[in-house]
């Protein structure tokens, strides 16, 4: 059982055996695999970001995620934010070259251990805390999310990153 991704409201549970969850312990050990076999200096194989600061990225949309960072609703996002949700909340993997908001955007030197422990800590910490661990606020660009769109959007998100790398 994994939350629904468009399920009508928060905290509701349906079987999605196709669809990969943070709050699956098996995935989430998947996840924590993949962040361990990354290496300071892997090369991407599309994009600006060294491993480092993709990590960085990675960390500050799960800490959105959590409500632990809050960032004010846009005026695109507003317009645009829920078809951009249902085009994102599909099975496929994010395509290479989307759009990133600049709150998103990491373009300083990050301590790539340190960026490393922070974010497995944060996805090791969801998977713990399960549906409650995301926040009721809503996204900055995509508005109202359920728990299970949070946990879709944020586990596509990872998997994007870390094949960019290639973990």
């Amino acid at each position: 059982m994994i939350p629904a991704s468009l399920g009508p409201g928060p905290r509701q549970l349906v079987t999605r055996e196709h669809l990969q969850s943070l709050l699956q312990p098996a995935d989430n050990a998947e996840l924590v695999k993949r962040i361990h076999a990354l290496r300071a200096e892997t090369k991407a194989t599309w994009g600006k970001m060294d491993s480092a600061q993709m990590l960085a990225h990675c960390l500050t949309a799960m800490r959105v995620s959590t409500g632990e960072l809050k960032l004010k609703r846009s005026l695109i996002g507003l317009l645009f934010g829920r078809l951009a949700k249902k085009s994102l909340t599909k099975p496929e993997p994010f395509k290479r070259g989307l759009p990133t908001a600049p709150e998103f955007v990491v373009r300083d030197r990050r301590d790539f251990e340190l960026e490393q422990q922070k974010l497995l800590e944060l996805v090791q910490d969801i998977g713990r805390r399960g549906p409650a661990a995301f926040t009721r606020e809503p996204h900055p660009f995509f508005g109202p999310m359920t728990d299970g769109e949070w946990d879709l959007l944020q586990w596509k998100h990872l998997d994007h990153h870390l094949r960019q790398f290639g973990a």
